[in-house]
């Protein structure tokens, strides 16, 4: 089997195993397996970034093990790599995801961290994850790792090396489209765009039904996606995976989005238990963040809510820090970037004035190069999706406040407190 036909059936597959987690617990989540197992991995990652199951040790033996974690340690990142079989029932339910939170939150220092771990369907495939977001397009990065000619023939080894060299680079969404687009003859969608439109606003409604639709619909679209190979090549007229799968693959993304800014509201809130208002003379600004960002994300009803959790999480910590007056917000065209890089101005489409924003590097080189940056959506009243920012500012605290590049957001949602009394 070819390794972009691989590709399609492991990503129509994550969905499927995505789609039943929603309705249904792991087994392991009632026995008490997967924290023991996911404690031994994290204990492992405290003295290497590399952890290897004795099952891959042939594959990746502990020279070359070595060899990653001093590669990793020279690219100053904070990434750690996690090779272990998955498989249905095991303790974590044969889910790379599952697999990454699970580690994730049982590492002494998770605010940054950058992912690397087995596929939960090919041993030899790759998943990247990485938090508070995905500033170094690591789940782009990760995957164009196996669709490199280089790579095509190589043992788990040099491909978790060449993943950690893509991740490093920076430029993950480019390397993964390049390294795609000969499967159908024109680009594929990057594993982190957004296709699929207004599958935002219908994640928080998502149900029972709709994941024994995935039950059925996903394996089609699976052998659809097979039995249609050569006559996409001979064509050249459809992507190489269908866009409902990626519509799906954002309700997916939503549900993770929600457990990252969980995991930043706690951080937050055990930081500002700790700082002593004596020294600490922002303590006030961030405690009053963290209750925002709570209350945001209690009633958040979406991506765009969600990413302006972490837009408040990261104001509260940077008022702690003492750095609230000069460390730049979050991405203003795509705040899931990270934190932006530089100020630009930006003149939006049919206006005359221009607009002071902070962007991440992705988004300043897209610019620079006349391209449009990826932006964050949302839903505008008539039901379209849209940019975030071309949503009124009255409706849109988002929009109001770019996430920090217009105005802080905590002084966007206080000031909607006051115009609402």
């Amino acid at each position: 089997m070819s390794t972009d036909v691989k590709r399609v059936i492991t990503v129509l597959t994550a969905l499927l195993l995505a789609a039943l987690t929603t309705t249904a617990s792991p087994a392991w989540a009632a026995d008490g397996e997967g924290p023991s197992a996911g404690q031994r991995i994290a204990d492992a990652l405290r003295t290497s970034p590399v952890y290897v199951d004795e099952a891959y040790a042939d594959a990746v033996p502990p020279s070359r093990q070595r060899q990653l974690a001093q590669q990793i340690r020279r690219t100053g990142l904070p990434i750690k790599v996690v090779l272990t079989p998955l498989t249905k029932g095991d303790a974590f339910d044969g889910d790379s995801g599952v697999l990454a939170g699970t580690v994730r939150d049982r590492l002494p220092d998770r605010r940054e961290l950058v992912l690397i771990t087995t596929d939960g369907d090919f041993a030899d495939s790759l998943n990247g994850y990485e938090w508070p977001a995905d500033t170094h397009q690591t789940r782009d990065a990760v995957a164009a790792a196996g669709f490199l000619d280089e790579t095509r023939d190589a043992g788990l080894a040099d491909l978790t090396g060449k993943a950690v060299e893509l991740v490093a680079e920076g430029k993950g969404t480019q390397r993964y489209e390049e390294a795609t687009k000969d499967l159908d003859g024109s680009a594929s969608p990057s594993a982190t765009s957004d296709p699929g439109g207004s599958a935002a606003s219908s994640a928080a409604s998502y149900s029972v039904g709709s994941a024994w639709w995935l039950l059925v619909g996903v394996p089609a679209l699976a052998l659809a996606a097979l039995a249609a190979r050569g006559g996409i090549r001979s064509r050249k007229t459809a992507p190489a995976v269908p866009q409902l799968v990626f519509a799906t693959a954002r309700a997916a993304d939503e549900a993770e989005l929600r457990r990252r800014a969980e995991a930043e509201v706690l951080a937050l809130g055990e930081a500002t238990q700790a700082a002593d208002l004596s020294t600490t003379p922002g303590l006030q600004n961030a405690l009053d963040a963290y209750a925002a960002a709570g209350t945001v994300l209690d009633e958040a009803r979406g991506l765009p809510d969600l990413a302006g959790v972490l837009a408040l999480a990261q104001e509260g910590q940077d008022a702690l820090t003492g750095t609230d007056d000069t460390a730049l917000p979050l991405c203003f065209f795509h705040p899931l970037h990270g934190r932006a890089a530089l100020r630009t101005d930006w003149r939006p489409l049919g206006r005359r004035d221009r607009l002071d924003v902070a962007v991440c590097r992705q988004c300043a080189d897209a610019l620079r190069d006349r391209h449009a940056p990826e932006v964050l959506t949302d839903t505008d009243e008539d039901g379209r999706t849209v940019p975030y920012f071309e949503l009124p500012a009255e409706r849109s605290v988002w929009a109001a406040t770019g996430y920090g590049s217009l105005r802080a957001p905590l002084a966007g949602i206080n000031s909607r407190r006051i115009r609402a009394r």
